[in-house]
Order: C-alpha cells, then sequence, then structure tokens
C-alpha cells in the first residue's frame, strides 16, 4: 500500500537566536528502494562535503585540520549508517509499515535531519483530520 515516499533532508542550525532549517534537498521516491537509495545518497553527499579526503584537487593544503577530541563525528555517524544493513532494513520496515523513518546527527553548530515517509499515510492522516478522525 505504501508505494510512494517523500524524503526531505534539512541542516538546522541558530542565527540570531533562532534555530533556522536549510532544505539540502526533497525527492518524492516512487519506490521504497528509490528512497532508502536517496537518503543513502544524500546522507554520504553531506558527509563527504563535511569530510572531504584531503588529498581532494579543490583544497588548498593545510585547509583541513582535525576536530577537537569530543566533537561528535558527523560524517561518521552518516557513513555507518549508510551501511548499517540492519538499520537499512529498520528503516524499510518503519516506511512499509506507513510510519516516517528519521536520522538525526549534529555537532556543536548544526544538526542533519533526514527524513521519509509515505506519501499514502500522508494521504490517510490529512483524509482523517478533515473528517474529524483523530490521528495518531
Amino acid at each position: 500500500m505504501h508505494d510512494e515516499f517523500l524524503c526531505h533532508v534539512t541542516a538546522y542550525g541558530v542565527c540570531n537566536g533562532r534555530r533556522i532549517g536549510v532544505p539540502l534537498g526533497t525527492y518524492r521516491a516512487p519506490t521504497l528502494a528509490l528512497a532508502l537509495w536517496w537518503l543513502r545518497d544524500r546522507a554520504l553527499w553531506i558527509a563527504e562535503r563535511l569530510d572531504p579526503q584531503p588529498e581532494a584537487e579543490h583544497l588548498p593544503p593545510g585547509a583541513l585540520v582535525p576536530v577537537a577530541d569530543g566533537v561528535p563525528d558527523v560524517p561518521a555517524v552518516l557513513r555507518t549508517w549508510c551501511g548499517d544493513v540492519a538499520r537499512q532494513e529498520e528503516v524499510a520496515e518503519t516506511l512499509a509499515a506507513g510510519r516516517m523513518a528519521r536520522l538525526t546527527t549534529g555537532d556543536d553548530t548544526t544538526e542533519y535531519e533526514l527524513l521519509a515517509e509515505s506519501v499514502d499515510a500522508l494521504r490517510m492522516q490529512r483524509a482523517a483530520r478533515a473528517f474529524g478522525v483523530p490521528v495518531a
């Protein structure tokens, strides 16, 4: 029943004392497999931009420095999530059941959120609200 999925990637930070969300991408996936692929692709995209290879041509020598001990390693979290088959299966089961799947990770300045939800589940929730049916 859940054949189509809305996927979003957002970065959140604080600006002038207010929490601000910056959309990094949205995809309407026609299948569960494509939704999972897109989420992994975006996670790796973020990880590469936060933690590029030191020998990358576009970086001048010495441009990258290690972060201090104790600072969360967002790129490592994202790369680990992408390679964790069990976690991917959990996300697939969650989405197939019509529930929202969400991964968040962050460091001292920014929180990253990867989110996917069934278009059918969203439609059913909207219809239920329209008819006054409580939605859990």
